[in-house]
């Protein structure tokens, strides 16, 4: 990068050691959780809004490519600069800046841990559902830049719902505050929708304002064992079709189950249940309902063909619960093989045939396929287990398998990505996903808010 230009950045930064030069520094800053990297010319960590806005109105005006990165725990290379230039790190944006009981609201920067954020609102008695796999790690700006959902979105919804208020900083240099703190508001467009989900590619999130709920005052955890899939996923069918809401109902196959009696720790491992195939459900509300509606479930799924159940009531064993689903993927990469992680959606009567048709893409092409997700909503994150060898020299055959995959999911109705967002993993199949309708009007709101085209560029639009 030009002298001229990192002094100029050294002047807009309070901090002098909010531009990061240092190679290895920025080696890091310029990669996620998937497997494509490249390196910022120079990586800024502004610490207030005033000065993300400042750093993007002089990119704007030298047309300098801006990539903003949250925490780094995407899995599509979202946060990757591809075309170099500036890395912006959200990374000391990092303050909670109200929890307000009266107004059920959190106003957060960016920066903030998902799992941070939960604690501190749970100790006054609010809850914020949104609850990604990597909640201890991820951060807020980058959940409200994938729309990021969860194992809870069956029930709550995704991150969308509960942004009530964003400031976004746009590639002008301008700040704009979008929404408030009221749980309702009609004033205008739904922009606050536009920028959720939009994966930096419109502007960068500064402040959010989050809508919070009861903290529910009980909750339970069911673990479920199958003989196979095919009776797992009936089962989700008929938990529904007998009047069932539950919070969360995550499914594991065969595959991923085995590789995590291989690998998680003994504690856990005797918490695996018998079978090929594993249900977890959670429920929560009131302690009295929970208590009952817990006892019913646990009958109605032995009616339904569990091989065994298992119930947790206490904070203490629902944790452990979790922590099990939580350690499949750690479990899946503890077997040796790289996993090629595809968070799909399917409509939920289209599960079952999701799961044979990746048991037909696995006999065809040899490689081992594990499903384990989301199955109340239908999003099952599909993970193609390849060696290392296998990723370098079948790359065509991976990709003809991805095509097929992809290609049978929107057949469906369903959509190539349900939480990680498109980023550069499923850029190739950007146009098989839309319109060219659809391209045109991203093409026309990106050209509106960013016509120099410097946020996050090489990626879908």
């Amino acid at each position: 990068m030009k002298n001229s230009h990192r002094k100029a950045l050294l002047n807009l930064l309070s901090d002098p050691s909010s531009v990061i030069e240092d190679l290895e520094t920025r080696k890091e800053l310029g990669k996620d959780h998937w497997f494509v990297a490249a390196v910022p010319e120079i990586a800024v960590a502004p610490t207030t809004s005033e000065e993300v806005a400042a750093v993007l109105g002089y990119a704007n005006e030298h047309k300098i490519p801006v990539t903003t990165r949250g925490a780094g725990y995407g899995y599509v290379g979202g946060c990757v600069p591809v075309q170099g230039g500036i890395l912006l790190s959200t990374n000391r944006l990092n303050r909670i800046l109200e929890i307000s009981k009266e107004d059920f609201v959190a106003v957060t920067q960016p920066g903030v841990i998902t799992g941070h954020l939960q604690k501190a609102v749970q100790k006054k008695g609010l809850f914020y559902p949104p609850d990604p796999a990597s909640l201890e790690h991820c951060s807020i700006g980058g959940n409200i830049a994938t729309n990021a959902g969860g194992p809870r979105c069956l029930k709550y919804g995704v991150t969308r719902p509960y942004v009530l208020g964003l400031q976004i900083a746009l590639a002008d240099g301008s700040l704009v505050r979008l929404g408030g703190r009221t749980h309702k508001n009609k004033t205008g467009f739904d922009l606050i929708g536009m920028f959720v989900g939009s994966e930096g590619l419109l502007g960068i999130v500064t402040e959010a304002t989050l809508r919070l709920l009861p903290q529910p005052p009980a909750r339970a955890v069911l673990s479920a064992g199958f003989a196979s899939m095919k009776t797992a996923t009936a089962a989700v069918q008929k938990i529904f079709a007998a009047g069932y809401l539950p919070a969360a109902v995550e499914i594991a196959d065969h595959f991923t189950l085995e590789a995590a009696r291989s690998h998680v720790p003994a504690r856990q491992r005797a918490m695996i249940p018998q079978g090929e195939a594993h249900l977890l459900l959670e429920i929560d509300g009131q302690a009295g309902a929970v208590k009952s509606d817990a006892k019913e479930l646990q009958q109605f799924l032995q009616k339904i063909k569990a091989l065994d159940v298992s119930c947790a009531t206490s904070p203490q064993e629902c944790n452990h619960l979790w922590a099990l689903r939580r350690a499949f993927s750690a479990s899946l990469r503890a077997t040796g093989l790289i996993k090629l992680n595809e968070d799909i959606v399917v409509p939920r009567g289209r599960l079952l045939d999701l799961i044979n048709f990746t048991e037909q893409l696995h006999r065809r092409t040899g490689f081992p396929i594990a499903c384990f997700g989301h199955a109340g909503d239908g999003n099952i994150h599909v993970n193609i287990m390849v060696s290392e060898q296998e990723q370098q020299l079948e790359s065509k055959k991976i990709e003809s398998l991805l095509d097929e995959l992809f290609t049978q999911v929107l057949a469906w109705g369903g959509a190539i990505t349900g939480e990680h967002g498109i980023g550069i993993a499923k850029l190739a199949w950007w146009k098989m996903a839309t319109t060219p309708e659809l391209r045109e009007l991203h093409q026309k709101i990106k050209g509106t808010l960013d016509p120099h085209g410097i946020l996050n560029p090489g990626k879908f639009v």
